[in-house]
């Protein structure tokens, strides 16, 4: 079903979140849901894994997530800022105390300006002292299926990186 390489992510990231007690929720849209599906089939994520949003268009974002209409408004859905806003508004459900999150352009097709293969990621985490929240804006180039598992392991491989520098006290 899944690229050895995206399983042996997942399998990585799943590891990571159970010895570190974290309940990961994603909030996808141009993945459209596939992040928590390469997760999902690790055997054992049911215990480090809260659910998957996939909230494609703003009004799902809006609805389904809890993202502002500001965030929305102000900044191009492909954006680092709405990134961030949806991982923070994902952080809203209480079992889920790490999040990522995805938004960009994965067609074949530019829009706004903002050429295809554009993806920006959100990564958030409850600390006691509050939320660090981490954001980043990549481009890749291929098919868009390529565009999609380049995207998905990006997201993946960087949890533990993020996770550790909150621990370390950065928050952004």
């Amino acid at each position: 079903m899944f690229e050895a390489d995206l399983r042996e992510a997942g399998q990585r990231v799943v590891d990571y979140l159970r010895s570190q007690r974290l309940r990961l929720l994603t909030a996808e849209s141009c993945t459209g849901g596939h992040i928590a599906a390469v997760l999902s089939a690790v055997p054992g994520s049911g215990d480090v894994m809260e659910g998957g949003l996939v909230v494609y268009s703003p009004s799902a974002k809006r609805e389904l997530l809890g993202v502002e209409a500001m965030w929305l408004e102000d900044f191009n859905l492909t954006s680092v800022e709405v990134a961030g806003a949806m991982a923070n508004a994902a952080l809203r459900y209480e079992e889920a105390n790490a999040v990522l999150s995805v938004t960009g352009l994965l067609g074949e097709e530019g829009k706004d300006g903002i050429p295809p293969g554009t993806v920006c990621l959100g990564w958030g985490f409850r600390m006691p002292d509050g939320v660090a929240l981490f954001t980043r804006r990549m481009r890749f180039t291929g098919d868009p299926e390529w565009m999609r598992r380049q995207t998905i392991r990006q997201g993946l491989e960087l949890i533990p990186e993020f996770h550790r520098r909150a621990l370390l006290g950065e928050r952004r």
